[in-house]
């Protein structure tokens, strides 16, 4: 009997449930999903009152507003309530009480775009062990797009499995990136980076939200991502949502300890390794160095 026909994305699903991979979410990814899910609901009945929106400035292009401790609020008490013990880290909160376990949460990564009705933001959170991050979700909720990854399981779009593109040098690959509003000084060293990479990519996005950026990477929308100086809350979940999708996350000196400097590449192993080749001698260079003039 000649078999049905199935668009490509369908046959992943259908063929993980066959051969016992279904996409289950374990109890644990599903209590953050919960969590992210009422957060997003805070955050999108704000979308339509802007103006009513008290903003804070945390620092010099650093903004946060009544929306982002709202929505954090809503994922610490769901969070608490499952996982009394857990430790959190959270970028309004701050760290909350010590375990091997800790909740590492983005209620609004994209705040600026958010707070100008520009449509992509997203809700981040990653559950880390030992430093290590095991689990992640990433809500878009405007486009309710549900990114979900646990450690050894794979990464999820509203529970079809994703897997990174395979574009193997820079020729031809859309690379994202963000610029460093903390870091305002590294701008000329990242010009240039960029200035390097479109000699050879196809073009350049910055959308303002690194979660879904690593996000999008994962799921083969971008081809590469880098940044400089991220927070863990930026990135936990996204670095996850990478590796689980088949790629991987460096720091551009090559390195694995960007989950502390923040300096951060994800690609396939091939781009990565080519980012790095690009990123590397210029990273490292001051922003009054003549080479940059």
């Amino acid at each position: 009997m000649q078999k049905p026909y199935r668009p490509r994305h369908e046959w992943v699903t259908f063929t993980a449930s066959v051969f016992g991979a279904s996409p289950v979410r374990k109890p644990v990814v599903n209590v953050a999903v919960q969590a992210a899910r009422r957060a997003g609901k805070v955050i999108l009945s704000s979308l339509n009152k802007l103006d009513a929106i008290r903003v804070v400035d945390k620092d010099r292009y650093d903004f946060a507003s009544d929306v982002d401790h709202r929505a954090e609020a809503e994922i610490i008490k769901e969070l608490r309530r499952a996982f009394p013990d857990h430790a959190i880290l959270a970028e309004e909160s701050g760290a909350i009480g010590e375990s091997r376990y800790t909740w590492v949460i983005d209620p609004l990564d994209g705040t600026s775009n958010f707070l100008r009705g520009f449509p992509h933001f997203s809700v981040s959170i990653a559950l880390f062990e030992d430093g290590i991050p095991i689990h992640g979700v990433v809500l878009d909720p405007v486009r309710d797009e549900l990114f979900t990854a646990s450690k050894g399981s794979g990464a999820f779009l509203n529970d079809r499995r994703i897997r990174i593109a395979q574009r193997s040098s820079l020729a031809g690959a859309l690379v994202c990136t963000g610029f460093p509003f903390r870091q305002r000084a590294k701008v000329g060293p990242q010009l240039h980076m960029i200035k390097q990479i479109l000699e050879e990519a196809e073009d350049l996005r910055r959308t303002g939200s690194a979660a879904l950026d690593l996000c999008y990477v994962a799921a083969g929308r971008l081809d590469a991502f880098f940044e400089y100086g991220l927070k863990t809350w930026d990135m936990g979940a996204g670095v996850l949502m990478v590796r689980e999708a088949g790629g991987v996350c460096v720091g551009f000196q090559g390195d694995d300890d960007f989950l502390n400097h923040g300096n951060l590449i994800a690609a396939n192993i091939k781009l990565a390794a080519k980012m790095v080749g690009t990123i590397k001698p210029l990273s490292s260079q001051k922003a009054s160095d003549p080479a940059l003039d």
